[in-house]
C-alpha cells in the first residue's frame, strides 16, 4: 500500500477535509491533494507532522508497519 492511501485513510477516519489538514500543514489544499493521490512525493518534514497529527509513526504513514500506535 502506498504512502498516500493511510494519508487518505488517516484522513478519512478521522473526518477531516483535505483542506483542514492542508491548514495544519500551511500550504494550499491543491498541494496536499498531489501528495494524497500519489502525485508527488511527500516530504520528511511533512511525513513527520503527519504522524505527529494523527498521533501515529511515520513507520505506519509509510505502511513499513500495520500497527498505527505511535512509538514510544
Amino acid at each position: 500500500m502506498g504512502y498516500y492511501k493511510r494519508i487518505r485513510d488517516l484522513r478519512e477516519d478521522h473526518d477531516l477535509t483535505q483542506r483542514q489538514v492542508a491548514e495544519y500543514l500551511k500550504m494550499p489544499q491543491p498541494q496536499y491533494y498531489r501528495y494524497e493521490s500519489g502525485y508527488r512525493d511527500i516530504p520528511t518534514d511533512m511525513l513527520i507532522s503527519l504522524a505527529d497529527f494523527y498521533n501515529t509513526s511515520v513507520d505506519y504513514i509509510l505502511g513499513r508497519t500495520d500497527d498505527p500506535s505511535p512509538i514510544k
